[in-house]
C-alpha cells in the first residue's frame, strides 16, 4: 500500500478520515471484512471522543532500548501521536526475560491507553520461567506489525562461507562449537536449536544477558556463531566484523535479495522468522481494538514508515486482530513442539 501525500491545507480530522477510507478500500480489495465501527469513526474526530480519554498513551516494552521492538515503537509513536493528537510515551520495562514488562501490560486497565509491541519469542516465557500471567489469554491482539528474518552469522575465524561448509566444519571439531544468544527462549536461541535439530550437529549454547555482549564476543571470535536480526547482521558484516552465511526464512527477503536462505543451501525444511505483535490487555473492548488496528494499518502503509523499518530488516504485515490471534496461537504451539522435541533446557 502506498499512501498518497498529505495536502498541507487539510485539517488533521480530514486527513484522518481520508486515511481511514483508504484502509477500508484496501481491506475491501483484499477480501477483508470491514473494520468494526469504521463508519462511526469517519464521523467523529479526536480519539478521546471515541472511547479514549485525553490522557497519554503508553507503549510499554519488555525489552531494553535499541532492540527491535524498541525501534518499532519509537518509529511508530510520533506517527500515532500525529494521527490521534494525543501524547504517546514509549516506556521500557525490561527484566526477567521480558516477564516484567508483559505482566505490567497484562495487568493494566483495558481502556486502550496501554499497549505493548513484543517479539514472538516472548511466547516461550512459560516454557523456561515461572510467570504470573498468561502469555496468550492475558492479551488481545491488535495486529502483527511486521516480521524480521535473522541471519546465520559466523565469526571471521570460522572457515565457512555457506551453511553446508559451516555444518561440515562443526562435525569435524573434536569439541562442541559454542554459539551465543541474548538469553534463553530468544529467537537467537530457538533458531539455532532448530538448526541443530534438523542438521544433527552438536553445539553448546552460551546465553548472555542481552545482545550487546553477545555481539561483541561474536565479532571477537569468542563464540563461533549466532543468529542475528538481519539489519544488525548487515551492519556488522559491512564493517568486516562477521560473515553472513544465509537467511533464516524459507525464501529470500526482498530487503536482502542477494543473501540466500538456509533452505536453499541444503536444508529445505528450515523456515524461521520473528514477528512483532501489538497487543492490548485482555478485556479491552472490541471497538477500541478496531480503532487501534485501523491506526496501525494506516501508519504502516506510509512509505516513510516502511522505509525506516525496511532498513532495520523489518517487513510490514499489519493484519487483522483475528488473523493476529490465529498466528499467535499457532506460533505458541510450534514453540512448545520445538522445545519438547529438541529437549531444550534453560542454560
Amino acid at each position: 500500500m502506498t499512501r498518497a501525500p498529505r495536502n498541507d491545507e487539510l485539517t488533521i480530522d480530514q486527513t484522518r478520515r481520508d486515511g481511514l477510507l483508504r484502509v477500508a478500500r484496501v481491506a475491501g480489495g483484499l477480501g477483508v471484512a470491514p473494520l468494526s465501527g469504521l463508519a462511526s469513526l469517519l464521523g467523529a474526530a479526536p480519539a478521546h471522543a471515541q472511547g479514549l480519554s485525553n490522557k497519554p498513551i503508553r507503549i510499554v516494552l519488555a525489552q531494553t532500548p535499541g532492540t527491535s521492538p524498541d525501534v518499532l515503537a519509537r518509529t511508530l509513536s510520533p506517527r500515532i501521536q500525529a494521527h490521534w493528537g494525543q501524547s504517546v510515551v514509549v516506556e521500557n520495562r525490561a527484566g526477567a526475560a521480558g516477564a516484567i514488562g508483559l505482566e505490567y501490560v497484562a495487568r493494566s486497565a483495558p481502556d486502550g491507553h496501554t499497549i505493548t509491541i513484543h517479539p514472538s519469542s516472548t511466547l516461550t516465557l512459560p516454557l523456561f520461567f515461572p510467570i504470573n500471567f498468561d502469555v496468550i489469554e492475558g492479551f488481545r491482539p491488535i495486529t502483527i506489525v511486521g516480521d524480521n528474518i535473522f541471519a546465520l552469522t559466523v565469526a571471521n575465524n570460522v572457515p565457512a562461507r555457506t551453511t553446508g561448509e559451516f555444518l561440515a566444519w562443526i562435525k569435524a571439531q573434536k569439541a562442541p562449537v559454542n554459539y551465543g544468544s541474548p538469553g534463553n527462549g530468544t529467537h537467537h536461541h530457538l533458531f539455532m536449536e532448530q538448526l541443530k535439530l534438523v542438521a544433527g550437529v552438536p553445539m553448546t549454547h552460551i546465553p548472555y544477558k542481552g545482545s550487546a555482549q553477545a555481539f561483541t564476543d561474536l565479532m571477537g571470535g569468542q563464540i563461533a556463531a549466532m543468529f542475528v536480526p538481519m539489519g544488525a547482521a548487515m551492519n556488522m558484516a559491512k564493517d568486516g566484523h562477521v560473515r553472513i552465511l544465509a537467511g533464516s526464512a524459507k525464501e529470500r527477503s526482498p530487503l536482502t535479495p542477494d543473501i540466500p536462505s538456509i533452505a536453499e543451501q541444503g536444508l529445505p525444511g528450515f523456515d524461521m522468522s520473528a514477528w512483532f505483535g501489538a497487543l492490548a490487555p485482555a478485556g479491552t473492548p472490541s471497538e477500541i481494538i478496531a480503532r487501534w488496528n485501523a491506526l496501525f494499518r494506516e501508519v504502516l502503509a506510509e512509505a516513510g514508515t516502511r522505509d525506516i523499518l525496511g532498513k532495520q530488516g523489518i517487513h510490514v504485515i499489519a493484519n487483522s486482530p483475528e488473523d493476529a490471534d490465529r498466528l499467535i496461537r499457532a506460533e505458541y504451539r510450534n514453540f512448545v513442539h520445538l522445545v519438547k522435541t529438541a529437549n531444550i533446557k534453560g542454560d
